[in-house]
């Protein structure tokens, strides 16, 4: 099960339905049309086109099986006491002082350059169950950071 947000969720059943209907139908004609082209022994561009395909149902499969186990979550329930899930959290590196801000999403609505880190991250790890003022150090694949958390918010 995955908890994420309803914005996500409908981003999912949007992408499932444009693969569906407008990709898969796309890599049928690519398949017909390698397939004109003579023997399908030596053809490679048939071979191509099956492996796109291919590659195109598991997306499709996973995009399903993700949309089944989703649980949206209602964030008008959520508290900004602690960092948890669909929070953002704004945090300082102690070491640089940088300043940092994060939303705390589902793996499949992670996307780091809207600010959105997935749950599963060390990061976002190290930071769920925490208060704002609490300082964490946070095991990275570089080695430690020590972060203060200065505030919480419900992400929007």
């Amino acid at each position: 099960m995955a908890y994420m947000s309803q914005e996500g969720y409908d981003n999912m059943v949007a992408e499932l339905k444009r693969l569906e209907s407008i990709e898969r139908p796309k890599a049928s004609a690519a398949i017909a049309e390698a397939r004109d082209k003579g023997d399908l022994s030596e053809n490679s561009e048939y071979d191509a086109a099956k492996e796109a395909q291919a590659h195109l149902e598991d997306k499709i499969n996973k995009l399903k099986l993700a949309i089944s186990e989703a649980k949206i979550v209602d964030t008008s329930r959520l508290s900004a006491d602690i960092v948890q899930i669909l929070t953002k959290v704004e945090m300082t590196n102690l070491a640089t002082k940088a300043k940092m801000s994060y939303t705390i999403v589902s793996e499949n609505e992670a996307d780091l350059r809207q600010g959105k880190i997935s749950i599963k991250t060390p990061i976002a790890q190290g930071l769920l169950g925490k208060k704002v003022g609490d300082e964490v150090e946070i095991k990275i694949p570089r080695g430690v950071i020590k972060i203060r958390i200065d505030n919480i918010s419900i992400a929007q």
